[in-house]
């Protein structure tokens, strides 16, 4: 019992942790910025390095004064469902590219799959940092 209590005396004598917060409504889809974080000391749980948050797109609403929870936040989404994009399958200095449609979203470094609007054939493609997909499966029919 004397431990108990020892250890309640303990936390409740700690500091408060401090831990970033949103500076203002930021909408799940959000790319987040330095100007929407603030720091409040008052606040526990949450991230405490804004570097971890700046240029995070917010999975979900983080509403003002709330702290900022690393699973809230993303990378940045950079192919969409549906959207009609560019795929290139390269084979040492043979390049083939075509078309396809994304049918999943995902983020730099994700693998998505895409549809071949020429084939209609289904293929895995990992996005690049610039929003270009490259197809990674080795028996990729691309006609």
């Amino acid at each position: 019992m004397r431990m108990r209590l020892a250890v309640l005396a303990i936390m409740l004598s700690a500091p408060a942790q401090a831990a970033i917060t949103a500076a203002r409504d930021l909408p799940a889809g959000t790319i987040i910025a330095p100007s929407d974080l603030a720091w409040i000391e008052e606040v526990p749980g949450g991230i405490d390095d804004p570097a971890l948050a700046i240029g995070k797109q917010a999975r979900v609403a983080i509403y003002e004064g709330r702290p900022v929870v690393a699973g809230a936040l993303r990378a940045p989404v950079l192919i969409s469902r549906n959207q009609i994009v560019r795929v290139a399958f390269d084979c040492g200095p043979l390049r083939i590219e075509t078309e396809g449609r994304a049918l999943s979203e995902g983020a730099a470094g994700d693998v998505v799959r895409v549809m071949n609007l020429t084939s209609r054939n289904t293929i895995s493609a990992v996005i690049n940092p610039d929003g270009t997909l490259v197809s990674t499966s080795s028996n990729t029919e691309i006609k």
